[in-house]
């Protein structure tokens, strides 16, 4: 199994550009499923003693937000997603947005579920317990129709420990602790459907723990 070691950032990472030095962990394994297109998609992580900081670029076309009110299905637009399972912790968290920014996140206890179905157990998170998430995006408001030619956008989030360790129960990672992740791309809604991770999934569905990749905190 693949590990991608986290940085330990030196100042506050900013989220709206490319992070010089720092590894990307690449969206290459595509579901059969898709279409034709295949956007370019990378992702960085860093982290300081607050919390994890994230930043994807996408090279993409056909790009949609149709979506604008969180905890909407922001997968149908243009879409990245970030779900993790902190060591020691209770399920797994995960964080999707679109393009513009919009955010569903959510934690999962039980991913099982029948067909396309809702998942066994799990509980949307509340504006209140995201207020502290910080949302770059590159691209704004609500794109409908789709824009067919090619571009390039960014999305960069930070996820407090506070929040990731107070809903899991698990502890605040150290130098050497291993947490497990998936990073994904997807626009199910657009003219030219994927389905995009890091790790593979058996089936077209991220909702499966037992393929998330590992992050080793540096």
């Amino acid at each position: 199994m693949i590990r991608y070691q986290i940085t330990k950032a030196r100042t506050t990472p900013d989220l709206s550009t490319v992070w010089d030095g720092i590894p990307a962990v690449k969206l290459t394994n595509f579901r059969l499923e898709s279409s034709e297109h295949r956007p370019q998609t990378e992702c960085q992580l860093q982290y300081d003693d607050s919390g994890i900081y994230g930043l994807y670029q996408v090279k993409d076309r056909y790009v949609r937000a149709a979506v604008s009110e969180f905890q909407g299905r922001v997968c149908t637009d243009s879409c990245v997603e970030f779900f993790v399972m902190p060591a020691g912790g209770t399920g797994y968290l995960g964080f999707e947005f679109n393009c513009a920014g919009v955010m569903l996140a959510h934690h999962v206890l039980d991913p099982r579920r029948e067909a396309l179905g809702p998942l066994a157990e799990f509980r949307e998170l509340t504006a209140k317990e995201v207020k502290a998430v910080k949302v770059f995006h590159s691209l704004f408001g609500r794109i409908e129709p789709e824009i067919p030619e090619e571009m390039v956008w960014r999305l960069g989030f930070f996820l407090p420990f506070k929040l990731l360790t107070g809903i899991t129960g698990a502890a605040k990672p150290e130098s050497g602790t291993v947490w497990r992740v998936n990073f994904y791309k997807c626009a199910d809604e657009c003219s030219h459907p994927h389905w995009a991770s890091w790790q593979p999934v058996s089936e077209l569905n991220f909702h499966l723990p037992e393929c998330f990749g590992k992050i080793e905190f540096a």
